[in-house]
Parts: structure tokens; C-alpha cells; sequence
């Protein structure tokens, strides 16, 4: 039995959307639009987190967890060393890292530098739907985290640092 090798064009344009996918993921958490992630995942995607056994299934629910996050967030990811595989022409996983900094209680100005609230990898698959890609799973993998540091108000964001909060 042989198999046909995919067409090199076609993957590069799959590893493409799929890595685009991955960059609006954190784009959308940390620029104001945190509800919008589930319209980047299948109508039946999941996200789950196997440390805790936290699992999110389908559009709706993960709409309202992203939704949930507190309006008085600031956080930023960066997210690097994205190696996207493709299977078949509708089918691709990529594994990518991430860190985020990340602090509660924000209401305006420049936060004194910080380490990251998280560091860890995603792992992905994706599912072609038509024309067009999505995230059919994500699981995130933390090695190293702690909770999220909550801002002790304005005098915060002009330099001083607050306690540590829950996430």
C-alpha cells in the first residue's frame, strides 16, 4: 500500500492557518475580546487543562468560560516555537510555547515588570470545516505557574507592587 504525499502548497497554507489560529487564540485573550476564542474552535472543540482535569467542551461553554475572565485582567502572552504538522488535507496538531504575564485589579498605566504568572505548551489539533480551519482541541500543559497577582489599586500601576491574589 502506498500513500500519496500532500501537496506541498497546500500544506504550507494549512501550517499557516493552523499557526494563525494559535497567534489569535492569545490575541483575543489579552486584547479584549476573551468570549471570541470559542468562534476559533469546532462547534464540538474542547480545551483542557489534564493538570486539574478541567475540561470545556463545545461553543457555547467555551464562550462563557473564556467570557468569564475578570474585565480588570491585564495580561499578555507570548507565544513561540510553533511546530504545526500536518496529517491530511483536513486534519493538522501543532505543539507551541507559551508564557504569560498576567496581573488582576488593572485600571490604567504602566505596570512595573513582573515574572510570568505561567510557562507551558500547548498541544493542538485542528480540523478543517469547508474552507476554513479550526481548533478542534487544545490542551494546556503548565510546568511552571502560580496565581494570579492582584494590583492594590492606581498606586499600583504607577510602580508599586500589590499582594498576591487568586486566579
Amino acid at each position: 500500500m502506498t500513500t500519496e504525499s500532500p501537496d506541498p502548497t497546500q500544506c504550507l497554507l494549512a501550517e499557516r492557518a493552523c499557526e494563525r489560529l494559535i497567534i489569535d487564540f492569545v490575541r483575543r485573550l489579552d486584547l479584549g475580546e476573551p468570549g471570541t476564542v470559542a468562534d476559533l474552535f469546532t462547534s464540538d472543540g474542547v480545551w483542557e487543562w489534564p493538570h486539574d482535569g478541567r475540561r470545556v467542551e463545545g461553543r457555547d461553554a467555551l464562550r462563557r468560560y473564556f467570557g468569564s475572565r475578570p474585565v480588570d485582567r491585564l495580561s499578555r502572552r507570548m507565544c513561540t516555537n510553533i511546530l504545526v504538522t500536518v496529517g491530511s488535507a483536513t486534519t493538522a496538531t501543532a505543539t507551541s510555547y507559551f508564557a504569560t504575564y498576567r496581573v488582576d485589579g488593572y485600571t490604567e498605566g504602566l505596570v512595573p515588570p513582573r515574572l510570568p504568572a505561567n510557562i507551558g505548551h500547548y498541544e493542538d489539533t485542528f480540523r478543517k470545516v469547508g474552507n476554513s480551519w479550526f481548533l478542534a482541541t487544545r490542551s494546556a500543559f503548565l510546568p511552571f505557574g502560580g496565581p494570579t497577582e492582584r494590583l492594590g489599586g492606581a498606586a499600583d500601576a504607577r510602580g508599586r507592587h500589590g499582594s498576591p491574589g487568586g486566579s
